[in-house]
């Protein structure tokens, strides 16, 4: 049996594009992994932050909010910390003093902070409840196969001959959202890469003497070195690192982890001491941090869902319905042109 549409990659990237070309193409997603979500998708830190990344990103989480559905966002604000003009700066933000910061967390030390800020849009993302959601979806109308690694991609005719192990498709054309992987897959494809970093991001639970109360909000520094929020009886830190990686199943550093609880016991009065459970994902970047759909020119019928970063899951719905658009050839209402493989200069 032949498809009209190849979909790599079983992330949220590759789900939500895929659910949405569904119903009208024949669709079928393969991932390399026994199970969907294992890599970054299902490590993320699960948060909705409209003022997170640049203006493409932020256009996209906006137009994201209403999709998400019943059930996917719960309110949680996020309390930043930083100095004063870097808090005056910061987009989408209200300036508090530190009264009210500590009403919000009563754990935080404000003789060891010189500013504070609060964005209240912010929210708690069910990441495999809106996983789960396009995964229903894409059943309903295509197909999933597990544990099928795509090994070798080849142009026959007007389509790809794609093997999977050892048996191969055929299939009209492919859409690359294997994140960390997709440079790669590109390669496979003879098709130009887009420059693609992965960035190992640490997170940890970690725990002290004092109790947890988990309406705190995110709290995090807003020069990117830290953040925490309450996870269960514990606290989730992340020294929010960005380290050079390849492709692959990530793992968490100790002195990350270290890191992470040395700066989040510096501003609060946490004491935190143990570590309970550690994991790190791969966060994969174009250069200019935006993400990047289309084809490469002069490559047809190879289209890149890539690049998202860290704010992968907050633009997933509009992300993907304008991923679909662009594969459709209709029009979207974020510019094609900024999301295309050709705004970087690429051989090939």
């Amino acid at each position: 049996m032949g498809w009209d549409v190849l979909v790599v990659g079983g992330g949220i990237a590759g789900v939500s594009v895929a659910a949405e070309l569904a119903p009208h193409r024949s669709v079928l997603l393969v991932e390399a992994e026994p199970e969907l979500a294992r890599h970054t998708t299902g490590r993320s830190a699960a948060v909705y932050l409209p003022s997170y990344g640049g203006p493409v990103v932020r256009a996209l989480t906006a137009a994201s909010r209403d999709a998400f559905g019943d059930g996917v966002l719960t309110p949680r604000p996020m309390l930043w910390l930083g100095s004063a003009e870097e808090v005056a700066a910061a987009p989408s933000v209200e300036v508090v003093d530190a009264a009210t910061a500590l009403e919000l967390c009563p754990v935080l030390r404000p003789d060891r902070v010189e500013a504070f800020a609060v964005d209240a849009a912010t929210m708690d993302i069910d990441v495999m409840g809106l996983h789960q959601r396009y995964v229903r979806t894409l059943r309903e109308h295509g197909a999933i196969r597990l544990a099928a690694p795509v090994t070798a991609l080849r142009r026959d005719g007007a389509g790809w001959r794609v093997s999977l192990g050892g048996e191969e498709i055929q299939v009209g054309y492919v859409v690359n959202a294997a994140g960390a992987w997709a440079d790669r897959l590109a390669a496979l494809a003879g098709v130009p890469g887009i420059g693609l970093r992965p960035l190992r991001r640490t997170i940890a639970i970690a725990v002290g003497a004092g109790r947890v109360d988990p309406r705190w909000p995110l709290v995090a520094d807003i020069a990117d070195t830290f953040y925490f929020r309450p996870e269960g009886p514990g606290v989730l830190v992340s020294p929010a690192d960005e380290t050079p990686a390849e492709p692959g199943d990530a793992k968490p550093d100790e002195l990350d982890i270290a890191l992470a609880v040395d700066r989040v016991n510096e501003v609060s009065t946490l004491g935190l001491r143990s570590v309970r459970t550690a994991w790190a994902g791969l966060r994969s970047f174009a250069a200019d941090r935006d993400p990047v759909v289309g084809e490469v020119p002069g490559h047809p019928g190879f289209a890149f869902v890539a690049g998202q970063g860290g704010y992968g899951i907050q633009m997933a719905p509009a992300l993907a319905s304008t991923a679909a658009a662009i594969i459709r050839g209709e029009p979207t209402a974020v510019p094609a042109a900024a999301l295309s493989p050709a705004r970087f200069a690429t051989e090939g």
